[in-house]
């Protein structure tokens, strides 16, 4: 009797041990996720479902919270925070990363409105309090910290873009208006737009409204200087 007592606590110590080892073979895959794409990411436990069940995933996001890697933005939507050498602190959560992991996780399709566009490139330096994004998904808004996020439902007529950078300078011509285009924003949507991607956003963005079109077209032509 004692000797089955004692093989049944082995049995049970071989199986805890064994899920110990997986669990963390589990944690280490998803670190090096997180690790790989970087300060600011944004992700819920749908970005790992690869690598096992939703309840062991969130234990394991938990574990990790719990120890200061990542943060917990949302319920069930964490970042792997930025740091500010110059104010030795935590910066808050990049609203792009978070629009696109919300996104990922219920399966919408997005597009960021005029002024979250313009902040993407870099041609509004003032960093809004509330960012919108179009979505085929329903209504949502979120409060993260002092910054709203929010999600209004459309049928976009540029829905049919299928490239991101297509949707960003469509949406951010949009928000600044025709009268708006200068030399110096075509130049400095130019730059944002990586060279490689010039020829399809442009055969992307052949639908859009013609002014618009026509603005894509001198950002995505030859730059001449020099």
């Amino acid at each position: 009797m004692h000797t089955l007592f004692y093989k049944r606590k082995h049995v049970i110590f071989c199986l805890k041990l064994r899920a110990y080892i997986m669990a963390q073979s589990i944690k280490n895959k998803i670190l090096a996720r997180i690790y790989g794409n970087g300060r600011g990411w944004a992700f819920s436990n749908v970005d790992f479902i690869y690598l096992a069940k939703k309840e062991t995933i969130r234990w394991v996001l938990y574990w990790i919270t719990q120890k200061g890697t990542i943060r917990r933005v949302l319920q069930g939507l964490y970042d792997y925070p930025r740091f500010s050498e110059l104010l030795q602190q935590s910066m808050p959560p990049d609203m792009h990363q978070v629009a696109q992991a919300l996104a990922r996780k219920f399966s919408w399709r997005i597009q960021p409105g005029g002024a979250a566009a313009l902040n993407l490139m870099d041609i509004s330096t003032q960093v809004p309090s509330r960012f919108v994004y179009l979505s085929d998904g329903p209504n949502r808004t979120y409060r993260i910290g002092e910054t709203v996020l929010t999600f209004k439902h459309q049928v976009l007529k540029e829905a049919g873009l299928r490239h991101h950078e297509s949707a960003v300078l469509v949406q951010g011509l949009k928000e600044l208006g025709q009268s708006l285009i200068t030399d110096e924003v075509i130049h400095q949507m130019r730059v944002w737009l990586p060279a490689g991607k010039r020829v399809v956003v442009l055969r992307d963005a052949k639908g859009v409204t013609a002014w618009v079109y026509e603005a894509i077209r001198r950002i995505c032509q030859e730059d001449n200087d020099g």
